[in-house]
């Protein structure tokens, strides 16, 4: 029972209580203060990104070399046919054949890379067995198939043409239609064959590719571009190549705005651009592109700047390809690179009041 006169209130202490130590006064108005957000240095430390055992928290594909030497081939083939269509359609003849030859053979090159990261020769052929829109690498190998078919009509007609009677018969006309409807075809999947090998990075889960989703096909298209008509002032006298100097100046162009603005969009997620080795390919890519397309504008009329131009463009597509590769796989290391923009885009969807499993929102920049 409680002794008349005494409190019924019941002490919030516990018996530890007096083990702590005194708290500090506190200033006038600072009660409010806390409850309005409180003190900036009282609150947590933002955690840390770490995962079990060090482990990164996505496992990046079992990719080597031979994956970018694919990309870089693709899309050099795909600029050799469209330097080639060109030239069957202007009336450049060395220009066609040498280009012609030039994609027929970084399509076959491009198919050893493919299969040599397969590990067998058999799985190339297994993607043809279905076609699934919804998949990259489905619809990437129709488009492959369909611009080798178009390559390869096209240089059986080059041999074909040697017998060719030129009196303008049946025969010669026959063989004119379907050269034509052999360069149209290799003009259209030229530039698919380009892109799809960036729409397909960036349908990865690796950070940045995944990220660099809008600009990624046409770096790729540009420099496939680029690629193709550098070869082309190699192996052509500079008598025919004026288109292909035309198309390496404007892909080299673009292939610099569109690289420069995915690094700028790409904010903090850009960051594995300037570790090793992506940073020495990626600055290897600006300094050869910039080289081969001022070449190809100021010296690509003579012999010998054709071919340096054409090399200097044929080496930065290639880095191209091996810097944002190695970027991509980078970047899967640090656990940072996949949680920041995970929570990026959930804030932002609670914003919106949507939800946060709902899609939305970028890296914040």
């Amino acid at each position: 029972m409680t002794a008349p006169g005494a409190s019924t209130k019941t002490s919030a202490t516990r018996p530890l209580d007096s083990d702590r130590p005194p708290a500090p006064p506190r200033l006038p108005g600072e009660r409010r203060k806390r409850r309005r957000g409180g003190d900036p240095h009282s609150m947590v430390p933002e955690a840390e990104f770490r995962s079990y055992y060090g482990q990164p928290v996505i496992k990046a594909p079992p990719w080597e070399w031979p994956i970018p030497a694919y990309l870089f081939l693709g899309g050099l083939a795909a600029g050799s046919g469209l330097v080639s269509a060109g030239g069957h359609f202007i009336g450049l003849d060395k220009l066609r054949t040498r280009g012609r030859w030039a994609a027929i053979t970084s399509v076959a090159a491009g198919g050893v890379a493919l299969a040599a990261d397969l590990g067998r020769p058999e799985r190339a052929a297994n993607m043809m067995r279905t076609v699934k829109l919804t998949s990259p690498m489905s619809v990437g190998s129709w488009i492959l198939a369909g611009f080798g078919a178009f390559a390869g009509v096209g240089v059986g007609l080059e041999f074909f043409r040697r017998w060719l009677p030129k009196d303008g018969g049946v025969a010669h006309h026959l063989v004119e239609f379907i050269d034509g409807v052999a360069a149209a075809g290799s003009a259209f999947f030229a530039p698919p064959l380009a892109a799809y090998t960036g729409v397909l990075l960036s349908d990865t889960a690796l950070p940045t590719w995944h990220e660099a989703y809008r600009e990624l096909p046409f770096v790729f298209v540009s420099s496939g571009m680029a690629a193709g008509s550098g070869l082309a002032m190699i192996t052509t006298p500079p008598s025919e190549t004026a288109p292909a100097r035309t198309l390496a100046v404007l892909g080299a162009a673009v292939e610099l705005v569109a690289g420069e603005m995915m690094t700028k969009r790409l904010g903090e997620l850009a960051e594995p651009y300037h570790e090793e080795p992506a940073k020495t390919l990626h600055t290897a890519s600006k300094v050869f592109t910039v080289l081969g397309g001022l070449g190809a504008a100021v010296l690509g009329k003579t012999r010998l700047g054709g071919i340096l131009s054409g090399a200097a463009l044929l080496a930065g597509s290639a880095t191209t390809r091996f810097s944002i590769f190695e970027a991509g796989m980078k970047s899967a290391e640090d656990p940072k690179y996949t949680i920041k923009p995970q929570r990026a885009r959930a804030a932002k969807a609670a914003e919106a009041g949507r939800g946060i499993t709902q899609p939305g929102g970028e890296w914040p920049t």
